[in-house]
Formats: C-alpha cells, sequence, structure tokens
C-alpha cells in the first residue's frame, strides 16, 4: 500500500457563488445590485422623476405664496376682493406681468427636462402646473388666513386682461391637469396615447377659450373704460354653468386617455397569450 492510499489528501472544493457577498447573476439576467444590497430593478424611473417634478413644484408653489404675501400685504389687500383690488403702484405692474410669464417658462422647462418625448414633457410640465396651483392656496392658508374656502374670490392672472374666479375653478383644473400627467408619464401606454387623438384636443382647446372667458368676463366688459376701470373692477358673478360646459370640455383627452388605458390593460392577457403561441 503506498504513501498516497493512507494519507488522502484532503478535496479542495472551490467556492460557489453563494459564498460570495457579491455575486454574479446568472447569465442574461439584468439585474445588478447595489453596494448597500438594494436592487436596482427596484427603482421605477418615471415615479422617479414625477416625485422630483412634485418636490419642485412645491417649493415654488411655496415661493409664489410668500411673493403674493409680500406683495398684498404692500398694498393692504391679503383678500383682493375688496374695493380698488388693484392699487396702482409704479414699476410694479409690468415687473408682475413679466413674473408671471417667467413662472410659466419655469413650469414648461421642468416638463421638457424631465420628459423624453413631446406627451410625457407636456405631461410633466402639466403635472408641475396642478401641483403648483393646488399647493400655492395651501400654503397661503397658514401665511395669510386666506382664502377663508373654495368660493372666495381671487384674481387669478392678469395676462391678458384680470381674471377673477373663485378658488374652486382653477383647482379643479389643476387636478385635472395633475391626473393626465400622471397617466401620460406614469402608464406604459400612456405617452402613446396621449396626442394620438385629435378630435379630443379639440374639445380641449374649445373648454379652455370657453374658460377664458368666463374668467374675464367682467374684465372684458369694463375694458373699453380703460385701465382704471379694470384696476377697480370687482367681478359680480360666476357663470358656473359655462364654466363647468368648458370643464367638460377640456377634460376630454383625460377621459379618452383613461379609457384607452383601461381598455389596454382588459386586453393585455389575450396579448401575451397571442405571444407566446
Amino acid at each position: 500500500m503506498n504513501s498516497e492510499a493512507r494519507n488522502p489528501k484532503p478535496e479542495i472544493r472551490a467556492a460557489g457563488p453563494t459564498c460570495l457577498p457579491h455575486a454574479n447573476p446568472p447569465s442574461g439576467s439584468q439585474e445588478r445590485t447595489s453596494d448597500f444590497g438594494f436592487r436596482i430593478s427596484d427603482f421605477n424611473p418615471r415615479l422617479s422623476r414625477l416625485l422630483v417634478v412634485t418636490l419642485f413644484a412645491l417649493a415654488m408653489a411655496w415661493v409664489e405664496s410668500a411673493v403674493v404675501l409680500y406683495l398684498r400685504t404692500m398694498v393692504n389687500r391679503l383678500d383682493p376682493f375688496q374695493p380698488n383690488p388693484l392699487p396702482q403702484f409704479t414699476g410694479f405692474a409690468f415687473a408682475e406681468l413679466i413674473r408671471e410669464a417667467a413662472t410659466l417658462v419655469m413650469l414648461l422647462t421642468v416638463g421638457w427636462l424631465a420628459g423624453r418625448n413631446l406627451a410625457t414633457r407636456l405631461g410633466y410640465a402639466l403635472f408641475a402646473f396642478g401641483v403648483w396651483d393646488i399647493f400655492y392656496y395651501v400654503w397661503l392658508v397658514p401665511m395669510t388666513g386666506w382664502p377663508h374656502g373654495l368660493l372666495d374670490w381671487d384674481i387669478l392672472f392678469l395676462i391678458p386682461l384680470p381674471w377673477w374666479g373663485p378658488v374652486l375653478a382653477p383647482v379643479l383644473i389643476a387636478l385635472m391637469m395633475t391626473v393626465w400627467g400622471v397617466l401620460t408619464t406614469q402608464f406604459e401606454w400612456g405617452a402613446r396615447f396621449a396626442l394620438a387623438n385629435g378630435r379630443v384636443w379639440l374639445c380641449n382647446l374649445a373648454g379652455v377659450g370657453l374658460a377664458l372667458y368666463v374668467f374675464m368676463a367682467d374684465a372684458l366688459r369694463v375694458a373699453p373704460q380703460g385701465a382704471r376701470a379694470l384696476r377697480e373692477m370687482l367681478p359680480t358673478a360666476f357663470n358656473w354653468p359655462l364654466f363647468i360646459l368648458a370643464l367638460g370640455l377640456m377634460a376630454a383627452p383625460v377621459l379618452q386617455l383613461a379609457c384607452q388605458l383601461w381598455q389596454t390593460r382588459e386586453a393585455e392577457p389575450d396579448i401575451t397569450a397571442a405571444e407566446t403561441n
């Protein structure tokens, strides 16, 4: 009997992948693991972009509310619905018009940066606008104690004429914007369907024009009397029936997109089965 038989060498086994803290995944797998142990695939990039846009809109709404607090405190108009709601201050009017235009540019810019194509860029921009508009009123409450309710009158914009309306009206439009933005940017087929139907967008444009008329009806009535009449004008009544019609027309793209996404979801099992066979 030789020495090798009497003293067998111990068997050496290579350590398998399960012994390694950062083992490579099986071939063909696209999943990657971070140094902190979570899977990269756990993150939804669309949702991440939406959260960043939300944070931007919330912060921008606070800035807007603070600016309005400063301006209305200077002119003693925390509640805008009172005599002489837009007193004349040299240099303020032009600066305020440019500020409002700059606000729209910033909201469109964040949408452009967050989106990957025309539909998602528009979706993120409208979502940001909606969140910004809603939380503008939310932040104003602790800052100023106003608005007291959703039916309080407010001056919404100054371009091209003063827009007047109850707080509830722009909030409803803002909610519609956020819903369309989420459907367009967060669902697999959202961007493909969002701009596909031209007829619903014609309805939307008609609704936008009608809503603008409702907001500026009183301003249009006194505009021939000059700038002073516009500054001193107070609205008398809000045309809710016409506004609800406008809101319904503006909601056409939202309803159409939601229906198409639902139909696609219902058809997915059949599509998957057909592709498998």
